[in-house]
């Protein structure tokens, strides 16, 4: 299994999103996410965020929020353990050219019209709602969603999450 970080900048109410288009081979190609990666060997669940946040947007967190735990089954990527974080403190200049895709900062309100995940949608819901900390475990058969639980309980999942 593997552990990794993901987190949403916070600025002016947008996320700094970053949208899945150089790397071949990516299990989020296309797809508008957050910023982290996969832990090196000996990183604990910070310095992975710290260091992911850094190569990928130029920018040094100093202030964040652990505000969740979600664990990825996919009958093809295998499963994955993923620490999610919001950041509100940070300093330094945003990159022009991001080695994983293109970075935007997007309100809010705008998220859910982006391709992403459906699960993402999830904890977004989450996250826009203040819940202090949250145990997901996210279910997938290719790209659908087929399952999703909050904290040990099965969520329902909406007609159009399914398709």
């Amino acid at each position: 299994m593997k552990n990794t970080t993901l987190c949403y900048l916070e600025k002016d109410d947008c996320y700094l999103m970053l949208h899945r288009i150089k790397k071949q081979q990516d299990e989020n190609q296309g797809k508008w996410i957050g910023i982290g990666g996969k832990f090196e060997e000996g990183e604990s669940p910070i310095d992975c965020l710290v260091r992911e946040v850094q190569e990928e947007t130029g920018l040094h967190l100093t202030g964040y929020q652990f505000r969740g735990i979600v664990t990825f089954v996919s009958d093809e990527w295998g499963t994955e353990q993923m620490h999610l974080f919001t950041g509100h403190e940070f300093e330094g200049e945003l990159l022009q050219d991001c080695p994983e895709g293109r970075l935007q900062w997007v309100n809010k309100n705008k998220l859910k019209d982006l391709p992403m995940w459906e699960g993402d949608r999830i904890f977004f819901d989450l996250l826009q709602s203040q819940q202090p900390f949250f145990v997901l475990k996210l279910c997938y058969q290719g790209e659908e969603l087929v399952q999703a639980f909050l904290d040990g309980k099965e969520l329902p999942l909406k007609q159009e999450e399914t398709r």
